[in-house]
């Protein structure tokens, strides 16, 4: 049986600003999202013989099969390389749930792009991007990774933006955040456009100072508007919520920093973070030997990175 195992990168939004909305119900947005070195542990398993896809993961609180967003992303790509292998998906989560962090999203990136390297990969990378945005917002820039300039609802990734090297801290709180609660009151009261990207892209002016979510302004949670400030007291330069929550971080210039900070907050999860220039990444690849029709035999190929 063929596996491979990939880190599937959490993001952070270092800016988020919803833009419109379509005539679908999506909310339009503009983001800047960071690829951060926390990260789910993806195993995909797979035969050749024809049959479905089985998904389960070591946290009891995310869906197991195919109420899990892991199992549509391997439908989708199966479906793109027209082959129905039967395979088996585990994450090993690490990732909080529910933090706006991007933690499914990274999962399903790294569905896609470990099926493409266990099957020879037969798409190319526009096609993986397009099983991604059919899979989940968020899953396009987890495939790409990085930190990208990204709009529509989340799947138009433009440039790259560069910033100055910095350390996160991620605080999770013991509390979630209401996301449907949020788009309601935008969209019976919509906020004016903050207009602030191109500050927030300046060179030395914008990050961390112009970081923004409008999330936090919608919410008007005294708990997250508390570990915010708290973070600017112990020395962070900036600090947001991240997507749409609950999850906060805080922005310093080092990692010894951070981690005098993260002691402050014994009661939550806490992570200190380095910003990464990828999505996800192989760190085992084991592919059995296999003859072509002429009786060649293929190595075995066994990859970490």
């Amino acid at each position: 049986m063929n596996e491979i195992s990939l880190c599937a990168y959490a993001k952070l939004n270092l800016y988020l600003d919803i833009t419109g909305k379509r005539n679908d119900g999506y909310h339009l947005l503009e983001t800047v999202m960071q690829s951060i070195d926390l990260c789910d542990i993806v195993t995909i398993r797979m035969s050749d013989k024809v049959g479905a896809s089985t998904v389960g993961c070591s946290d009891p609180r995310i869906p197991d099969g195919k109420k899990n967003i892991c199992f549509k992303a391997a439908n989708y790509f199966y479906t793109a390389a027209r082959r129905y292998p039967a395979s088996e998906i585990f994450i090993e989560k690490r990732v909080p749930c529910a933090a706006g962090m991007g933690g499914g999203s990274a999962d399903a990136a790294a569905v896609i792009v470990g099926l493409n390297k266990l099957m020879g990969e037969p798409l190319s990378r526009s096609q993986m991007l397009k099983v991604a945005a059919r899979t989940g917002a968020d899953v396009p820039f987890c495939v790409v990774g990085g930190t990208k300039l990204c709009r529509g609802v989340g799947d138009d990734i433009r440039n790259e933006v560069e910033l100055p090297e910095r350390v996160y801290l991620v605080v999770m709180p013991d509390f979630l955040c209401d996301t449907h609660g949020a788009y309601v009151i935008y969209d019976e009261d919509p906020l004016p456009q903050r207009n602030a990207m191109k500050r927030f892209l300046k060179s030395g002016d914008g990050f961390p100072k112009a970081m923004y979510n409008v999330f936090g302004v919608l919410y008007e949670n005294e708990k997250i508007d508390g570990i915010i400030e708290k973070l600017k007291s112990l020395g962070a330069e900036g600090a947001c919520l991240t997507g749409s929550g609950s999850a906060v971080f805080g922005v310093f210039k080092d990692e010894q920093s951070a981690v005098n900070a993260a002691k402050e907050f014994p009661n939550y999860f806490t992570s200190v973070c380095k910003p990464m220039k990828y999505g996800t990444r192989i760190i085992d690849c084991k592919i059995e030997e296999t003859s072509d029709k002429d009786g060649n035999s293929n190595d075995n190929v066994t990859e970490g990175t």
